[in-house]
């Protein structure tokens, strides 16, 4: 019996010819990472260790982003202790403001993971670098504690779970919608513990920021991580890229699999994720019309340049709607940068926007755009839990870029079709 590509590279990793779902390894990683609100938690628990220096100085990243620029004493003291912690122990991947941006935007922008990698990371997106043909995976803050002192971590092999897409996509779809489907289809927890192996012939075809969304959202169905095997579009991002050589796996023929999954995406709506829950999703026809107080464009999900591309091309030449407020959030200086040079900042900002830092903001209920008691917001996030962006009595609905766009301009949950 052959394995899969994520069996591959746990074996890789283990030093082993061959491992098998359910069995226990230890692994090496080759990138550990933690946030603002994880890191100091980590560094607390790797100075209870006694650990006199990290695993490498090259292979820790630590980024701010949740809570800034810092919104208040709290969240500037969380950020100083990761600044201390990186020049103490000589870790270079601290990204200080003017470099920062959404951790799991930046990482893959800035070539720090590659195909063929273990990242090991204390944040639940973690998995978002399965887009690129790694093993990425969100753990605790003590877990991280231990792989920054020793570079080393233990892990179940996961079961996997193959995702079959097929069929061709519908204008105004993307891979938000693919992901939130899968999520309708088998439930937030119809993939605990197991690997989501994303295949098919629309996934070939799929951009690579459409496939760090569809990753990203793997353990929104309790997935341990998402995986697309590496192709020439993985290739050609990681061209120039790449820190490292990569490392390019597939999975065997005859790789053995827990279920295979096929979604034909051929009358396949914009899919939207009513309150309070990921998988909670119906076609944009089933919400056509709820009122909007907030949009939100940006986060891990759906922060990269195309998602800003799409969204200026619905919104422009038109206004936001009056009593909707839209926020959108570049998610790396990069992305800001040349959302400016092609004029996308421009186009949105004519339409009413509100432009914010790189950062992850009101994704997570952290500044600039928290929501008050009944309000509404179209979120392109990933995660709509009550209280999620603000109050508990607040209502979230996730959606692609494009119908978040459309919606702000409407001030209604709508489509694109309608402008």
């Amino acid at each position: 019996m052959g394995m899969t590509i994520t069996e591959k590279i746990l074996a890789a990793h283990a030093g082993k010819d061959k491992v098998s779902p359910g069995e226990f390894i230890e692994v090496n990683v080759d990138l550990a990472l933690a946030n603002d609100i994880t890191a100091p938690l980590a560094i607390e628990a790797f100075q209870k260790l006694g650990a006199k220096k990290v695993f490498d100085e090259q292979r820790i990243a630590l980024v701010q982003d949740h809570f800034v620029p810092n919104k208040d004493i709290p969240s500037a003291q969380q950020v100083k202790t990761m600044r201390d912690f990186a020049e103490d122990f000589g870790i270079s991947n601290f990204f200080e403001l003017g470099q920062s941006g959404i951790e799991h935007v930046i990482l893959p922008e800035r070539g720090l993971v590659t195909a063929g990698d273990v990242v090991i990371g204390a944040d639940s997106h973690t998995c978002t670098y399965g887009a690129l043909g790694a093993f990425s995976t969100g753990v605790g803050s003590t877990d991280l504690a231990a792989v920054m002192a020793t570079g080393r971590i233990w892990l179940r092999v996961p079961e996997s779970i193959k995702l079959v897409y097929c069929g061709s996509m519908p204008r105004w779809v993307q891979g938000k919608d693919l992901i939130l489907a899968t999520l309708g289809r088998i439930g937030v927890s119809g993939a605990v513990y197991k690997a989501l192996e994303f295949s098919g012939d629309v996934v070939a075809n799929l951009t690579m920021a459409e496939r760090l969304t569809m990753a990203n959202m793997a353990v929104e169905c309790g997935a341990k991580n998402g995986i697309f095997p590496p192709d020439d579009i993985t290739r050609q991002y990681l061209k120039d890229r790449a820190k490292r050589e990569p490392t390019y796996h597939e999975s065997d023929p005859d790789a053995d699999y827990e279920s295979v999954v096929e979604i034909d995406v051929s009358d396949l709506e914009p899919q939207i994720a009513l309150p309070h829950s990921p998988d909670k999703v119906v076609g944009i026809s089933q919400v056509n019309g709820v009122k909007v107080d907030q949009v939100f464009i940006g986060s891990c999900t759906n922060g990269r340049l195309e998602d800003l591309r799409v969204a200026a091309r619905v919104i422009k030449g038109r206004r936001v709607s009056k009593g909707t407020r839209l926020i959108v959030i570049p998610g790396s200086p990069e992305i800001y940068l040349n959302a400016l040079t092609e004029g996308l900042v421009q186009d949105l900002l004519e339409a009413g926007a509100v432009i914010g830092p790189p950062t992850c903001g009101p994704c997570l209920g952290g500044h600039m755009g928290i929501l008050a008691d009944g309000e509404i917001a179209v979120s392109t996030s990933n995660r709509n839990f009550k209280g999620r962006m603000g109050h508990p009595g607040s209502q979230i609905y996730l959606s692609n870029p494009a119908i978040a766009a459309a919606s702000a301009v409407l001030g209604r949950i709508g489509s694109p079709e309608e402008l």
